[in-house]
């Protein structure tokens, strides 16, 4: 890596080919940006003073012995300003009629441009590089736009060319080809945008002469329509990071590849390939060491897991009424709800290989139980990425029985399956985050309510908000006789199970510590708990009792209990 100060005339210096990835994102500024640039360029014109406009990350690329050209670099970052720059000065040079100076640094000998764009933008970038005069556009990409742009603001009296391709600099950062972008990306990125392993990962499978194979494998999966790129766009939080969908599926679909007993993956590239942060090189590694460099071999699987994955895996379940009977639906809510996106590698692989859907849905269910029983009991999660990313899919468990079997034959109890007795127990004892309290309450819900007697209809699992029916502030409204004791006592109770609520609207706050009379019936226009939980079973119950104290908060945690041990039955 060779790092240091680059002006313009250093970039663009006539005999050197700037590539941007042909499969790259699309150009996407705006006037806010071409309006800030204009700003400078002319400051700078005028102070003739230095000017950085951030990092540029060039790669050298291989070049052929047929190449008339011997330098080509892949631009990493820096697409943006670059396509940028040279669309103004080019409108700054139709307008001066100095276009031999901007085809001195901007084209090639044999003519063609310095830039060679993405497959987006190609027609449009190279459409405003050949005009000879200023002309009128009627086109709406944004590379157009810019170009209209400087057409309607730059003005040639404050800009100066030489002075623009001499002060304005950059931090160039240029890569010899073995070395890894995305990790340098990552770490000096000036713009926050992180460089999806997608994007990579579409740029490492396709060049500019695989259009065919693009549109098969990639543009027909990922991109074919509006609602298709939206889907694989989604941002979900996993742990400490934000993932888009099409990144947790290379991710997913890696992490069952390595566990195919056939391409016998050594136990320190298994490991390897697990960390998120290496993606792409993994990707890079596992198809040079283990498909001999055959990116074609694997396409065609990416392709078939993509469409079972598409079809399996939907965030948008949280949002809508959660069915009572067991399937991928009511694992989709846990995932989305309670963060538990470390279950998908397996959900893929289950998807994948299970046919008969009622064997798929009888190891769903027990997989819920598992899944929520843990949460109601605070079980460690520490262990849920090696056993959903590589113990269950290594020892191919397929099944609600060998799901079983496998947990009981495991010497560590790490990961066993909570009892009926730690459920009742937890339903008494534990404290849960809001989040896990609204998923365990939600699920219960979900499965006991008679639908068919109900005229309110149950929501998706984000329309509920958490109620303490016993508020966290009673002392302000609600009788108390108990010493100290006691009074810590039902501080930590009033934490509990027992005492939670799902509710369609949180509560006003002069509601919400009310006395309990008052709570469940609102003030004035103020719902309380008998309009904002009406229909659900879980608490309709309880809101004809006079008195809500600590023994009511313990006979509504052992009703509960009973109630999840129903729903997740062992």
């Amino acid at each position: 890596m060779d790092a240091g100060k680059r002006t313009i005339n250093e970039i663009f210096n006539g005999s050197r080919i700037l590539e941007i990835p042909f499969f790259q994102r699309a150009y996407v500024w705006g006037e806010p940006q071409w309006e800030r640039l204009l700003e400078d360029v002319e400051n700078v014109s005028r102070t003739q003073t230095p000017y950085f406009m951030g990092s540029i990350i060039l790669k050298q690329k291989l070049t052929d012995t047929s190449s008339t050209i011997g330098d080509i670099r892949t631009v990493i970052d820096g697409q943006q300003r670059l396509t940028t720059l040279s669309i103004m000065l080019k409108v700054l040079c139709l307008k001066n009629d100095s276009l031999r100076k901007f085809d001195k640094r901007f084209r090639l000998d044999d003519d063609r441009t310095v830039l060679q764009h993405n497959h987006n933008d190609i027609e449009a970038y190279n459409a405003i590089m050949e005009l000879e005069n200023i002309q009128p556009t009627d086109r709406k990409d944004n590379i157009s736009l810019a170009y209209q742009y400087f057409v309607d603001n730059i003005n040639p009296s404050k800009v100066d060319f030489d002075a623009v391709c001499y002060h304005m600099l950059f931090v160039g950062i240029d890569l010899a080809t073995e070395e890894d972008e995305q990790q340098i990306f990552d770490t000096i990125n000036s713009l926050g945008v992180r460089l999806t392993t997608a994007e990579l990962l579409k740029n490492y499978f396709f060049g500019r002469n695989d259009m065919t194979k693009y549109r098969t494998y990639w543009l027909d999966v990922f991109e074919k329509d509006d609602e298709t790129k939206e889907y694989w766009d989604r941002e979900v939080t996993t742990g400490r990071l934000k993932r888009t969908f099409i990144d947790l599926f290379f991710f997913s679909f890696l992490q069952i590849k390595i566990q195919d007993s056939e391409l016998k993956v050594s136990a320190d590239d298994k490991l390897t390939f697990s960390k998120v942060e290496k993606l792409f090189d993994s990707y890079k590694r596992f198809i040079k060491d283990y498909f001999g460099g055959d990116k074609q071999s694997i396409l065609e699987e990416i392709r078939q897991y993509a469409d079972y994955f598409k079809k399996a895996i939907n965030a948008n379940i949280i949002d809508d009424e959660l069915p009572s009977v067991a399937g991928i639906e009511r694992l989709n809510a846990i995932i989305f709800a309670l963060d538990t996106a470390t279950l998908i590698p397996y959900l893929l692989f289950v998807e994948r290989n299970v046919r008969d859907i009622s064997v798929r849905n009888d190891l769903y269910d027990y997989l819920e139980s598992y899944i929520m029983r843990r949460i109601v009991t605070r079980a460690t999660t520490k262990n849920y990425n090696q056993l959903f990313s590589d113990r269950l899919i290594l020892n191919r468990v397929l099944s609600k029985d060998q799901f079983i079997s496998y947990l009981d034959n495991q010497d560590d109890k790490i990961n066993r399956m909570p009892t009926d007795r730690d459920v009742t127990t937890a339903f008494n004892d534990a404290l849960l985050t809001n989040k896990q309290a609204i998923g365990v309450l939600y699920l219960i819900e979900s499965k006991i309510r008679d639908r068919r007697r109900h005229s309110t209809q149950l929501l998706g699992i984000s329309k509920y908000s958490l109620e303490h029916m016993m508020p966290k502030k009673w002392r302000n409204h609600w009788a108390f006789t108990g010493d100290e004791e006691a009074a810590d006592f039902r501080d930590r109770k009033l934490l509990t199970l027992g005492n939670l609520t799902i509710i369609t609207q949180a509560l006003n706050a002069s509601i919400r510590d009310a006395d309990w009379k008052k709570k469940k019936t609102g003030s004035g226009d103020k719902g309380g708990l008998r309009k904002y939980a009406e229909g659900i079973e879980t608490l309709s119950a309880y809101l004809d009792t006079e008195v809500w104290d600590e023994t009511s908060i313990q006979d509504r945690a052992k009703n509960l209990s009973m109630h999840a041990l129903e729903t997740w039955g062992i």
